[in-house]
């Protein structure tokens, strides 16, 4: 082969060269032969006296921010009027959030660190595009969504340990307490709920994680027990607001649970809890019951106790059974004791529009219509395949968050989020009715803003009128959507 002469070497590499100039302007040299369409422009900000944020069923819209006009006015069209008024007040709001159960705090803590980072800022931050999630409830020991059962004083089988000596959180320092001095250093008012589901199994009648019931002569230590809890958690920067006695203290099935009737649980909390919190000078808030709405009659027969409801702050409720107005019938017997909501669970692999619609009519709308101080999901988090959790317990829970190699946000998430990111603790819940297919509650929040959620429990799209201080605002949400609007 001939070489090339020099002079046909650089018209070559020339030629090459500005081929390769072309190509790197993304194709300038034939773009009179391409069309080419530019990104459409964001489409600027409407004015508008309310914020919307909407979540659909067919999660076409997943919590996001409406830009439509939404002013009010001195009238409306004729329809729909949903009406706020501030001057009937009634609960204030301690929060909104999940259980951070043992398997929940171990995925998370198992992130890469940037991960999550961000992830617990989008939860329990509430500026910009975070959620706001301002309450959490723990398992005191192992919950059924632990990898494993334990309590903080397991003792080989056979022997007991009547002054606690072998007490320690340590095992809980390996991801729980990592993940809540992290959500208490973003977060440092977030209220946080201790359940336990058993007691150390060498207290129980039975012997076992599951099942059996306290003996009576452990109650003076299992009392102690609670306190040595609050205050190594203390140790640990972490504050217990509220303790319930026993999680579903009338389902011995799970693992791990304890059976605890009506009547023992009032004789453990007035003979021997109260007082040994009063001794040590805790102010923990006792809450009795912790299970299902269809036995009100379990935290009556409690504060019918005087005794024992001298040291109740008040009753928590599940809705596995029972309607979610046995909260109003146990606040209108006690007005002077508070109502909580502390479980449910979204059963795996759920649906999403399903799973949307009723747990917001029923939790964040109806938990609150009936008086319940706060709101709070099942578990934070879980993996694809619905783990860890103990032998035995829950195989189906879907987290709100699914954690592997990627985060993944289900519809608990959403769910709180139309709750926790605009009512605040402090918020007061007012005044607003319901009207044909849309279920509502409104809150006044500490900053003086009105929020007011709304679902469309219809199938089709539907308007109506907002109206405020004699003014009204028309809007619509698709059949199954749910929207929260802040002014």
């Amino acid at each position: 082969m001939k070489p090339l002469k020099r002079n046909h070497l650089f018209i070559m590499l020339n030629s090459v060269g500005c081929w390769l100039v072309c190509v790197m302007l993304a194709g300038s040299c034939n773009r009179n032969n391409v069309s080419e369409s530019p990104p459409p422009d964001p489409e600027p900000p409407v004015a508008s006296d309310v914020s919307l944020y909407v979540t659909q069923g067919d999660k076409n819209i997943l919590f996001q921010k409406q830009n439509v006009s939404l002013v009010f006015s001195g009238t409306g069209p004729a329809g729909t009027i949903i009406e706020v008024d501030t001057a009937q007040t009634f609960q204030s709001i301690d929060g909104f959030g999940y259980t951070l159960t043992g398997g929940s705090a171990t995925l998370l803590n198992a992130l890469p660190a940037a991960t999550l980072d961000a992830l617990l800022k989008e939860l329990f931050l509430w500026d910009s595009t975070h959620i706001g999630v301002s309450y959490l409830r723990l398992s005191i020991g192992a919950s059924d969504l632990s990898a494993s059962t334990f309590t903080y004083d397991d003792v080989p089988a056979g022997e007991t340990d009547p002054t606690l000596a072998h007490f320690s959180i340590d095992k809980e320092k390996q991801d729980l307490i990592p993940i809540l001095k992290k959500i208490v250093a973003l977060n440092p008012a977030i209220k946080i709920l201790g359940s336990p589901w058993s007691a150390p199994v060498w207290m129980k009648t039975n012997g076992s994680f599951v099942g059996g019931s306290l003996k009576p002569e452990y109650y003076g230590v299992y009392a102690t027990y609670f306190v040595k809890y609050i205050q190594a958690m203390k140790a640990e920067g972490i504050t217990i607001d509220a303790i319930t006695v026993q999680n579903e203290p009338l389902h011995g099935g799970n693992n791990p649970s304890m059976v605890m009737q009506a009547v023992d649980q009032a004789a453990f909390i007035k003979n021997n809890l109260g007082p040994a919190f009063a001794a040590a000078g805790i102010t923990t808030k006792i809450i009795t019951y912790d299970h299902n709405a269809d036995r009100p009659d379990y935290p009556l027969a409690i504060l019918n106790d005087a005794a024992a409801k001298a040291y109740v702050d008040g009753s928590a409720f599940h809705l596995y059974g029972g309607s979610i107005t046995a909260l109003t019938d146990v606040h209108n017997a006690h007005p002077d004791r508070h109502v909580y909501f502390t479980e449910q669970w979204v059963g795996g692999p759920g649906n999403f529009a399903g799973d949307l619609k009723w747990h917001v009519e029923n939790l964040i709308i109806g938990a609150t219509r009936n008086w319940s101080r706060n709101v709070l999901e099942w578990n934070l988090a879980a993996d694809a395949s619905y783990q860890p959790h103990t032998p035995g317990g829950c195989t189906s829970c879907l987290g709100a968050l699914t954690i592997g190699s990627d985060v993944t946000r289900n519809v608990a998430y959403y769910i709180i989020a139309h709750a926790s990111k605009f009512v605040r603790p402090g918020s007061v819940r007012i005044a607003s009715n319901n009207s044909g297919s849309f279920a509502t509650v409104a809150f006044k929040n500490p900053e003086g803003k009105k929020v007011l959620i709304v679902l469309n429990k219809g199938t089709e799209t539907g308007s109506f009128n907002i109206k405020f201080n004699g003014k009204m605002v028309t809007s619509s949400l698709n059949g199954g959507a749910v929207g929260t609007y802040v002014w």
